[in-house]
């Protein structure tokens, strides 16, 4: 029987709407508009691409969306001034630096620069580490929307194996700390893990973001398993596929996510989420202050 495909698409524009009722609600109850700061360095097609899909989604969700596209000659003080403004502009709930820069800017001092109370994308290391001693927290997109594609199945993660194919800073290790939060037994692997394929055939929840296209065949899959493909990668022939071998797997997994149309919507609807979430707080603070 071949696996429940998740789309990540269908999800995320359910989330979409109940957003934008949100946004409605704080514009005319509390007069306070929702806004998202988002700056990009240089011609990346990719960026490019990325950042177009997220202007057009604050659109649709009624966020302000301050784009800022800046050429490549742009210097580090440069980027570093914007960010104080934006940080300093109480009118702006939200900001976002694409990535990857330019290699004349350090991405560590740029993240680390942005004020932690408007870090949406959720990675300032004081909003990882609250994340990671269960406080209140900015919590990374990509593991955010995954989380929430497993809620959508209504199926327990309470004792499951949750794997974790990949350890990047943006989704591999802070995925696996999210699962941990929600009682998993999590494991995580990566390029230098031996037999990988004996330790992925125990998870419950295979989650898979390396970056290396096909690498997942369903030899490495256990039969009835969930299975998250965050992996984007382009072949020769111009065809967007994932990290998994989509179509044998489907035939063991209980579910799976599709590339492109799965991880992908839900990440940005969770910038969505972040951005709406700071400017709630924003207009809670307001009415403190009146008060």
């Amino acid at each position: 029987m071949s696996a429940v495909i998740i789309s990540g698409k269908e999800l995320a524009t359910e989330k979409r709407t109940f957003i934008k009722e949100q946004v409605t609600k704080l514009r005319q109850f509390d007069a306070v508009q929702p806004t998202l700061a988002v700056v990009l360095v240089g011609d990346d097609p990719a960026s490019h691409s990325y950042v177009k899909a997220k202007k057009k989604a604050c659109e649709e969700a009624g966020i302000n969306c301050l784009l800022e596209h800046y050429p490549s000659t742009l210097t580090q003080e440069e980027l570093l001034s914007r960010i104080d403004y934006f940080n300093r502009n109480e009118e702006i709930h939200g900001i976002l630096v694409q990535l990857p820069l330019p290699k004349h800017i350090h991405e560590n001092s740029i993240i680390e620069a942005i004020s932690p109370e408007k870090d949406v994308d959720g990675f300032h290391p004081i909003n990882i580490g609250k994340m990671m001693i269960n406080q209140d927290s900015f919590i990374p997109c990509t593991p955010y929307g995954i989380l929430e594609m497993i809620r959508s199945l209504n199926v327990s993660i309470t004792g499951k194996h949750v794997i974790v194919v990949g350890r990047s800073n943006i989704v591999g290790k802070p995925v696996g700390q999210l699962f941990l939060k929600e009682d998993a037994t999590i494991t995580y692997c990566h390029s230098k893990t031996k037999n990988l394929s004996d330790i992925t055939r125990q998870a419950d929840i295979l989650i898979v973001a390396v970056g290396r296209a096909n690498l997942i065949s369903s030899s490495y899959v256990k039969e009835g398993a969930i299975v998250i493909d965050v992996g984007v990668n382009r072949l020769e022939s111009g065809k967007l596929c994932g990290d998994v071998q989509f179509d044998s797997v489907k035939e063991k997994a209980s579910y799976i996510t599709p590339v492109p149309g799965g991880v992908g919507p839900m990440t940005i609807t969770m910038l969505l989420q972040n951005t709406l979430q700071s400017a709630q707080k924003k207009a809670s603070q307001n009415k403190t202050n009146i008060l």
